[in-house]
């Protein structure tokens, strides 16, 4: 390395007047400027004849590590939202009249995780509103399932470490000693490739041709008493070999070591460790390669294990079979908490506004205000009891009612999914809504309720993986108007009277899918007596018997599924007269076609009901087909996010069945909508006939983002009837703000129109404050 180079390399600045320094008390600093922090160096320039010696000292400070933060354990994890709504109504639809009505809606739901394991789901709502028809609700809910655990297991699964497996330690044992070998690795190779070394090496080679011409010209030089001539500079591309070339006399190499054995020993020494380091390099290489291949094999063993956790999570068929997995696998506390094995088998627990779901001559599909807890390791537990609210569809009417109430326990052995018999005991307090099953006709509030009892014995068979069937008998107590009035102390002893079988019931279920062509088929026949009372079903006085069969097929791999249904007397309701016996078969189909870039394509063909309030005060109940097909299609055209649905809807009823404003109508909608970055523009029409008039309807909606905490919007909606040649226009407007730590209010007002007496629209002025509180 020659000393303009040395310089020009390491940018040494030298002093005034002094250039390449001859002298060993010459010291500089500088840096070097490729380095964002330059480190001081002192460096010592001394040149030599024949070699370039250069030494420097580098002291670089020690770096401070940066701490990993330690998660704490976090008592109570809590997320959710709260939600307030006010709703304004000047006209409200058909089937109820009323006006200028508010409804305040105020309800909050939480996810609570308990020490980060314990997932709870609460939930609260009340409504209250001015309207003498629809109920005030206050109702709250606190339930955890072992639906929400096994999530919150799976979420962990997908995230876990492989440092954390107890089993795999040899994994992180291996990955240690990868990274060693690769660091030694890396430092042989660094050494070999070492500028010094090589320079040294080169320079050793230099002096060993040097060495050798200078043996041969002084052993010349004291045989003819000569003056030495001058060094002359070799031929390029003399090698090795043209060294060995070079003779001395033997004479003259015995009297003193010759200056090429000098040279030559400290070449071979350079060489020496130059071949060592070559072979530590290649002998690394191979035992870091053999460690590469049996680490790479453990983590294609941790990886298996981690996708099995994941396929077990999510394919066991019971809770049973997930809990002797998941024991098997070994896992750490982090990944499956304590107590696993009991919280996989409570299926429910919880209190407040909870659903009843559990035979078909039991309580199927109940709401009520109380508790419930159900419990499968192995053998089967459920306890429930609490005030009922009959069926959901009660909660909409503000009339009297009689207290309802039920209480049942559930025993039996096997999984509830699996194999199993369970025996089920129920009580409570049950109104009956037909005047016509009450004693003397009379429907006075105590009259309305019956005190009822029962028995059931359930067992289901899981004849394979794709197969079921589940059987059920029941016996209930007499209702009081089947008892004679001397004998109405009696009523409850019913169930034990063996004889009798107008009290009975009796239901048979099955399931079955088809692997080879994906068919799945379901099916229920049941019969009940004409005394038989449950909470899952309305009495009604007379025998009935009831079917349904339900069928889904798949084609063109799974791109069209085609799923259809009939059912005979499988529709109860509370509205229907006693005695009432139905021979009506219900049929229903629909399909659906999802093929990639084309519109997703479904229709269906299904019954419908709609209530309706009578001048009596009474209500009724009509039923009636439907046909619905639509369209939708979400796809990109000059750079825009676009979305096109086009609707068709048909009503198959009369205009005696309903006030309805469409009855036997049909009704064609399209609707439009583009996304382009902060605005949205939706535009659409639709066009409306049945037997009297049309209604042509057109509308469109622009909604702006302005900021990330505002947007607006504003559209406007056209309507002409045809009847009596009327054009009406209704306009709406909105508005979103978000305050940050706060939460969102969104603002809505519109002039609509809806369906009225004589074929007329009425307007109807709307109007919405929503308050949500996202945390």
């Amino acid at each position: 390395m020659g000393v303009a180079d040395y310089y020009s390399k390491w940018k040494v600045k030298n002093f005034e007047k002094q250039q390449y320094p001859q002298f060993a008390d010459s010291f500089h600093y500088f840096s070097n400027a490729d380095n964002r922090y330059h480190p001081v160096v002192i460096v010592a320039y001394v040149p030599q004849k024949q070699d370039t010696l250069v030494a420097y000292f580098e002291r670089v400070g020690q770096r401070r590590a940066t701490p990993v933060p330690v998660k704490k354990e976090t008592l109570l994890t809590v997320h959710g939202n709260v939600v307030y709504d006010l709703f304004y109504q000047s006209n409200i639809d058909t089937p109820f009249v009323q006006k200028d009505v508010y409804q305040h809606t105020v309800q909050t739901s939480l996810e609570l995780t308990y020490k980060d394991n314990y997932p709870i789901r609460v939930n609260f709502t009340t409504r209250m509103s001015n309207s003498s028809l629809f109920r005030n609700l206050t109702d709250f809910n606190l339930q955890y399932t072992n639906r929400d655990f096994k999530n919150a297991v799976l979420q962990k699964a997908k995230n876990w470490d492989a440092g954390k497996y107890a089993q795999l330690e040899k994994l992180q044992q291996l990955k240690s000693l990868v990274d060693a070998k690769q660091l030694e690795l890396d430092s042989y190779r660094k050494t070999k490739a070492d500028p010094s070394l090589l320079q040294q090496i080169i320079e050793a080679r230099e002096k060993a041709y040097y060495a050798r011409i200078k043996d041969s010209l002084a052993a010349i030089a004291d045989q003819h008493k000569e003056p030495l001539p001058a060094l002359t500079t070799p031929a390029t591309g003399m090698g090795r070999k043209d060294w060995n070339d070079l003779q001395i006399p033997a004479q003259y190499t015995s009297k003193r070591q010759s200056e090429k054995e000098k040279a030559d020993s400290a070449l071979q020494h350079l060489n020496k460790q130059y071949n060592s380091l070559s072979q530590k390099t290649d002998s690394l290489q191979k035992e870091l390669s053999a460690l590469l291949g049996n680490y790479k094999e453990q983590e294609k063993i941790y990886n298996t294990r981690k996708n099995t956790l994941t396929d077990i999570l999510t394919h066991s068929k019971d809770n049973k079979e997930l809990a002797e997995n998941l024991k098997a696998m070994n896992l750490p506390d982090s990944v499956l908490p304590a107590g696993y094995k009991h919280l996989l088998a409570i299926r429910t627990v919880g209190i407040g506004r909870m659903l009843v779901d559990y035979s078909e001559l039991t309580a199927k599909n109940i709401s009520i205000l109380g508790g419930q807890i159900e419990y499968n390791p192995g053998y089967y537990f459920a306890f429930a009891t609490g005030k009922v609210d009959y069926r959901f569809r009660d909660f909409i009417f503000n009339e009297s009612k009689s207290r309802q109430y039920l209480n049942l326990i559930r025993v039996g052995k096997g999984m509830r999914n699996g194999n199993n018999v369970i025996l089920t005991y129920y009580t409570g307090k049950k109104q009956v809504y037909n005047f016509n099953t009450v004693p003397d006709g009379n429907p006075n509030a105590a009259n309305l309720s019956q005190q009822i009892k029962g028995l059931s014995l359930e067992g289901r068979w899981q004849l394979n993986s794709n197969n079921y069937i589940t059987g059920e008998i029941a016996k209930s107590s007499l209702p009081s108007y089947a008892v004679p009035p001397a004998e109405q102390h009696a009523a409850l002893d019913g169930i034990f009277r063996l004889n009798d079988h107008s009290n009975e019931a009796y239901s048979l279920k099955s399931g079955s899918l088809l692997p080879g062509t994906g068919t799945r088929i379901t099916g229920m026949y049941k019969m009940m007596g004409a005394n038989f009372q449950s909470f899952s079903l309305y009495t009604t006085g007379s025998t009935q018997t009831g079917w349904s069969v339900a069928v889904d097929q798949p084609f063109f791999r799974q791109q069209l599924t085609v799923s259809g249904s009939i059912r005979k007397n499988d529709f109860v309701t509370s509205y229907q007269q006693t005695n009432f016996r139905s021979n009506t078969v219900f049929k229903s189909i629909r399909a659906t076609m999802r093929i990639r870039k084309l519109p997703v394509i479904t229709v269906g063909y299904f019954p419908s009901s709609q209530l309706t309030k009578m001048d009596n005060g009474s209500y009724t109940e009509n039923l009636f087909y439907n046909l619905l097909a639509t369209a939708s299609h979400s796809y990109h055209c000059k750079g825009f996010l676009m979305n096109t649905i086009l609707t068709y809807t048909q009503f198959y009823n009369k205009q005696a069945d309903s006030s309805f404003l469409y009855f036997n109508s049909k009704n064609l909608q399209l609707t439009h909508t583009i996304f382009a970055n902060k605005l949205t523009i939706n535009g659409g029409g639709s066009f409306a006939t049945n037997p009297e008039y049309n209604l042509l309807s057109g509308d469109g909606n622009l909604q702006y983002r302005m900021a990330s905490w505002l947007d607006v919007g504003a559209g406007v909606k056209y309507n002409y009837q045809t009847a009596y040649r009327i054009s009406q226009t209704g306009y709406s407007g909105n508005a979103r703000i978000v305050i940050p730590k706060l939460g969102e209010i969104a603002f809505m007002a519109e002039k609509a129109f809806i369906p009225g007496m004589q074929k007329r629209l009425l307007p109807s002025n709307n109007g919405r404050l929503t308050y949500t509180k996202t945390f």
